[in-house]
């Protein structure tokens, strides 16, 4: 039983202690130069077009929103007779 529990000590301590298997590249320099290029571009399209989906859902939901908090205003202003 002690040696079971000892093995599991030495394969624990291993994991943690061992550096990582998978190196991963640096890839700050590569946005850095990608984000500071001067193209005329903004910087929140800079990334592609996961950013320009992001950006376009972003500004879509916030048009409607908008019109719906008005509308509820609206609404709100003026309420139907019984």
């Amino acid at each position: 039983m002690n040696r079971h529990i000892f093995a599991l000590q030495q394969v624990a301590r291993r994991t943690i202690a061992s550096s990582a298997r998978r190196q991963a590249d640096n890839k700050v320099p590569r946005n850095q130069k990608v984000f500071q290029e001067d193209n005329g571009m903004p910087v929140h399209l800079k990334g592609g077009t996961a950013d320009a989906l992001l950006y376009r859902t972003t500004m879509v939901l916030t048009v409607l929103g908008t019109g719906y908090v008005l509308y509820e205003v609206v609404k709100a202003a003026f309420p139907q007779k019984k």
